[in-house]
């Protein structure tokens, strides 16, 4: 009996989907017994915006997916909360210019409708995760903007869109969760997060059960938890995927 060739799933992002400091939901992704039919690529860059997706764009098509699914937009509502971090990643990622909601709209609607013109791949849109965890914050809002933009453009431009950030949204209000730590801008959490996990050889659950958090290690990064959310998200898109092609 010949062997099915696997089709080819490029997971599209920046640390959340890199995760060098996240739990890693590519590598559930390929863990899990239903998607043995599939090969999946991590395409996660650190600090990216959707600006540096669309830079990189040319080496991701010539990957020739069958399946794209992109999480992208967390470092663009961040840049945008405060001058500090507007600072922090024009400077860390050489951006042209301020990271403004049309622009990170302009950069999003470039990299899906580069994908439709130029590959056969279906393309999947996931919402953001929330950024902080305290429901009505000024951080969770923002990832609420940019989450709607997200699914503005899924709609126009006729690919798929996958609700994380109403998933996390629904999780957290049936817990009625009150997180232990607040958010707040800067790397200060991540970077001691990064410590306790390499150093202290603390897991990034343990980190996040410390702070009070539910979802994330640091307000940004996810634990087991927030990235289950994720690979489960994905791996319905990548069956149905499969019950198309058949």
């Amino acid at each position: 009996m010949a062997e099915t060739t696997q089709r080819h799933v490029v997971c599209v992002g920046d640390s959340l989907t890199r995760a060098q400091v996240s739990t890693d939901y590519v590598s559930m992704l390929r863990a899990r017994t239903d998607l043995r039919r599939f090969r999946f690529t991590n395409a996660g860059v650190n600090g990216d915006l959707a600006f540096n997706v669309r830079e990189r764009l040319d080496g991701l098509l010539d990957l020739q997916p069958d399946v794209v699914t992109v999480l992208i937009g967390t470092n663009d509502a961040n840049a945008s909360l405060t001058e500090k971090n507007t600072r922090k990643f024009m400077k860390m990622k050489k951006l042209p210019t301020r990271p403004t909601l049309e622009w990170y709209r302009a950069n999003l609607t470039s990299i899906v409708t580069r994908l439709a013109q130029e590959t056969d791949a279906r393309v999947a849109l996931l919402s953001l995760p929330v950024l902080g965890e305290e429901i009505g914050s000024q951080s969770v809002r923002r990832s609420t903007i940019y989450s709607a933009v997200i699914k503005e453009i899924a709609q126009a431009h006729q690919v798929a869109y996958l609700p994380l950030h109403e998933r996390q949204i629904e999780h957290l209000q049936s817990i009625d969760h009150r997180p232990g730590t607040v958010f707040r801008d800067g790397r200060a959490l991540s970077a001691t997060a990064a410590i306790q996990h390499f150093v202290m050889r603390r897991s990034f659950d343990n980190i996040s059960d410390r702070r009070g958090l539910e979802l994330t290690t640091d307000m940004v990064h996810q634990n087991t938890r927030g990235a289950t959310m994720i690979a489960e998200l994905i791996a319905a898109f990548v069956v149905d995927d499969t019950q198309r092609q058949q």
